[in-house]
């Protein structure tokens, strides 16, 4: 398989992550906002962070604005690795904390990758 359907495929899976949390944010905010609330977050900031979910997630499904939008979602996963995950005694938070650190790696190559042309 060329590079290129590679790359497109691994950036559409990465995307769907995205867009179906954005997605499931709308149809069902509560929980979200209660797990915000539980972490001192700020509810007001869930409609920003459905923006950015679906806003970026498509961009990187489509590839449009490459080193933006994974930026933006590294930067993001990042955010949420320290805002929520850092019981690091509790494993399921500790799987979470690294998968949002993975995602963030993952998202920086693209990012990177894309920046350079």
């Amino acid at each position: 398989m060329p590079i290129s359907m590679v790359t497109i495929a691994g950036r559409s899976l990465l995307a769907l992550l995205f867009i179906l949390a954005g997605v499931a944010k709308i149809a069902g905010p509560k929980p979200f906002l209660d797990h915000m609330a539980a972490h001192h977050i700020p509810g007001v900031l869930l409609p920003l962070v459905i923006a950015l979910e679906l806003g970026a997630g498509l961009a990187l499904l489509i590839g449009w604005q490459l080193s933006f939008a994974a930026g933006a979602l590294a930067l993001f996963c990042l955010a949420t690795a320290f805002g929520f995950h850092l019981d690091l005694a509790d494993k399921a938070e500790r799987t979470l904390f690294f998968k949002d650190l993975a995602l963030a790696g993952g998202l920086m190559v693209i990012a990177a990758t894309a920046w350079r042309g």
